[in-house]
């Protein structure tokens, strides 16, 4: 099966906020948020496409100290997700649920060593070198799931990830994304 995850760098936001779905823990993606017209020529059943983006501002002060600002969001991209309808089911779905999951807990760990980073004069490269970091684990780890799991088709393993997944998000809690909508 095929997959695709679209990944947001800093200065690179491809889609505006309106074109995109942000993580949250109360939401559970539904077949009606994949929009694309399915890729027939593929053997996939779905396509989930999320991605974490990420910006960040900076000031500096008379003693040339950095204050900074980070901006970091799980993103879910409906225009170009995508399902064959004849043949997914609730199983498929919440797999795809999971990869928009990861997506969020991956955000979380770059909030985390964000907090945890003492940055030097430097911080521009440092900040984009953690973002390129943890988007480059991210990708390794969906390919891993998507391999372990065999694209949901091994139900014991699926079942695995997502109790893995769920127990990393909540030990990541601290570093979720607040919203005071």
């Amino acid at each position: 099966m095929l997959r695709i995850f679209l990944v947001m760098l800093f200065g690179l936001l491809i889609h505006g906020k309106n074109d995109s779905l942000l993580w949250n823990e109360n939401y559970k993606l539904s077949w009606k948020d994949f929009k694309a017209h399915p890729r027939l020529e593929v053997d996939a059943v779905a396509l989930t496409v999320s991605g974490i983006s990420f910006s960040y501002s900076l000031s500096q002060n008379d003693n040339e100290d950095y204050r900074y600002q980070t901006f970091v969001e799980a993103h879910f991209y409906p225009e170009k997700s995508w399902y064959k309808a004849e043949v997914s089911n609730n199983h498929i779905l919440k797999h795809e649920q999971l990869h928009f999951d990861l997506t969020e807990l991956y955000a979380r760990k770059l909030r985390k060593r964000i907090a945890e980073t003492t940055f030097t004069k430097q911080i521009r490269s440092e900040l984009n070198q953690l973002n390129d970091d943890i988007n480059e684990e991210l990708k390794i780890t969906q390919d891993k799931y998507d391999f372990e799991t065999n694209h949901s088709i091994n139900i014991e393993v699926q079942k695995e990830w997502e109790d893995y997944i769920t127990k990393e998000l909540k030990k990541l809690r601290a570093f979720r994304l607040i919203s005071y909508e």
